[in-house]
């Protein structure tokens, strides 16, 4: 078991500039000093459903349409329940807020773990409070990944935007779907990284985070929300999905985790028209044969194509 966490500035930074490795393809021929950069193909993974919340599978890439900027791209890539490699971290908060359902967490990951993962895919665990400690590495070998769960400690403090920054430093250099899902009741007390570095180093490693929200059940007038708002606007801005421990418990919430990342429809494309000096490019999916309030289209909301900001 190794322990993760550092400096939280510095471990974002550190996650947004590994991104970076696999986003141009540089050539520099020897008898020449211009610096050539080849257009990576960007791969939007999308899930569909209609107004009761049900998948929508069967469609074409004929159905799609995508804008970069508001710029039509032309869909190069298409495929549906695609069948890449998923890489998964799972990572669990063991802070004093939610340690009392921490065996259940762990009994309710382990069956998700085993009816999930096929041999092309791997998994890894953290653990987050005080600090973010890594008791999985990735592998496809369910003992390892039981012997991990069974390891879970608790502490007080949390470290919810290092475990963040951290989980998609290491999905980023992998290849496939990257996919972070965080257990938590979303409330950031370590107070070491930000939301604004979690969130972009989980958009710079194309990493999609699913937030199973445990919170009290009452809705008590002096409880905070900013934790949980915080979960949610990750999974919102990344593609994923929120889903809350008392809306039908741990099983269901891994349950519908594990639906969704089974019927994903990836397109991908070469970007074109883009601006100068444009370090965000926001990327809109739409069905143009079906009015607007039809389909729940969940993506990313678009990618960095700039080199992070050096820290003073």
């Amino acid at each position: 078991m190794r322990v993760l966490t550092t400096d939280g500035s510095k471990t974002c930074r550190r996650a947004i500039g590994l991104a970076l490795l696999a986003l141009f393809c540089v050539v520099i021929p020897a008898q020449q000093s211009t610096l050539h950069m080849d257009v990576k193909l960007v791969s939007i993974f999308v899930n569909v459903t209609d107004q009761n919340g049900a998948i929508v599978g069967g469609l074409t890439q004929e159905d799609f349409a995508l804008t970069e900027d508001g710029h039509p791209q032309q869909i190069a890539v298409f495929e549906r329940q695609s069948e890449l490699p998923l890489n998964l971290t799972l990572a669990i908060d063991t802070s004093g807020s939610v340690q009392k359902d921490m065996d259940q967490e762990a009994n309710a990951a382990r069956r998700f773990a085993h009816a999930l993962l096929r041999p092309q895919d791997q998994m890894s665990l953290l653990q987050f409070a005080t600090e973010v400690r890594e008791l999985t590495p990735f592998t496809n070998k369910l003992s390892q990944i039981d012997h991990g769960l069974n390891q879970l400690r608790g502490d007080w403090a949390t470290a919810l935007y290092d475990a963040v920054c951290l989980g998609s430093e290491r999905l980023g250099a992998r290849s496939g779907r990257k996919v972070l899902v965080i257990v938590s009741d979303g409330d950031d007390t370590a107070k070491s990284s930000t939301y604004a570095q979690a969130i972009e180093a989980a958009l710079r490693n194309e990493v999609m985070i699913y937030s199973i929200i445990d919170v009290p059940i009452e809705a008590s007038a002096g409880r905070d929300l900013g934790g949980e708002h915080a979960l949610i606007s990750l999974s919102e801005e990344t593609g994923g999905k929120s889903f809350y421990v008392n809306d039908g418990g741990l099983e269901k919430a891994f349950a519908r985790i594990s639906d969704d990342l089974r019927t994903q429809y990836l397109l991908g494309y070469y970007p074109h028209h883009q601006g100068a000096g444009v370090s965000f490019h926001r990327v809109q999916v739409t069905i143009p044969r079906a009015a607007a309030s039809a389909f729940n289209i969940r993506h990313r909301t678009g990618y960095y194509a700039d080199l992070p900001a050096k820290s003073k």
